[in-house]
């Protein structure tokens, strides 16, 4: 059954242009049955009422009795990709895959060293349209939010942090336990500098490994996605 995200779950849903547009690339007709989601956990069955080719925008009708939330398709606790900015499509790369491999949120951060220094709303706008898309195709019924940048040095995190840094020896699983939130750091081209991760450390962060290679920026993150993934929760 083909799926689609919605802002809410409701009895008649209207979708809007790009929701329309995915409809009439499957080549859906009005009377034909999808999945929703609304990004929280919550999904449902509903029915293609009308769909308009020109005005871009559909109605559906909620099935009764089919609204249910997400279960065992999540990680024990939220767990947080914090990554530095990145230039160019690689900051698109890793959303897609942090999505798919499990990401509650995407907090991208201005580190010392980072390839790029902001983002424009435009393209912020695009990586959570990536997200949505990806959390679909992935059959997610959660959506994680692209979070605006703050800097390193004032990002504030709930739980657990652990931080990629080729100079530890311990590894992810070694730490993992699963009873608070959980956050994965992940720095720029060239890593964290010495102050960013002597700060980081003092205010409770631990270093993990990603292996003996060295890493590229947007390689990172989703190796320890892949960890966490590969444990089977």
């Amino acid at each position: 059954m083909h799926r689609v995200q919605v802002t809410a779950i409701s009895d008649v849903m209207m979708l809007g242009p790009q929701a329309t547009r995915h409809l009439h690339v499957l080549r859906l007709q009005a009377g034909e049955r999808v999945q929703v989601f609304d990004g929280q956990g919550a999904h449902a069955e509903a029915v293609v009422f009308d769909l308009h080719p020109d005005v871009g925008r559909a109605t559906l009708h909620l099935q009764p009795d089919s609204v249910g939330t997400v279960r065992g398709a999540e990680t024990p606790q939220p767990v947080t990709l914090a990554v530095a900015l990145l230039k160019g499509d690689k900051l698109t790369d890793v959303v897609r895959a942090a999505t798919e491999l499990g990401a509650a949120n995407i907090q991208l951060l201005i580190t010392q060293h980072a390839e790029a220094r902001d983002i424009g709303a435009q393209k912020l706008t695009r990586l959570r349209r990536i997200a949505s898309e990806a959390a679909r195709q992935s059959e997610r019924s959660v959506t994680p939010d692209v979070l605006e940048p703050v800097k390193l040095s004032t990002y504030q995190w709930n739980g657990t942090l652990l931080v990629a840094h080729p100079g530890s020896a311990t590894r992810i699983t070694e730490l993992l336990t699963w009873d608070a939130p959980l956050t994965l750091l992940s720095g720029p081209e060239g890593g964290l500098s010495d102050t960013e991760m002597q700060d980081l450390q003092a205010r409770g962060a631990q270093a993990i490994t990603l292996g003996p290679r060295i890493l590229r920026a947007e390689t990172a993150p989703i190796a320890m996605l892949g960890a966490i993934a590969a444990t089977g929760v």
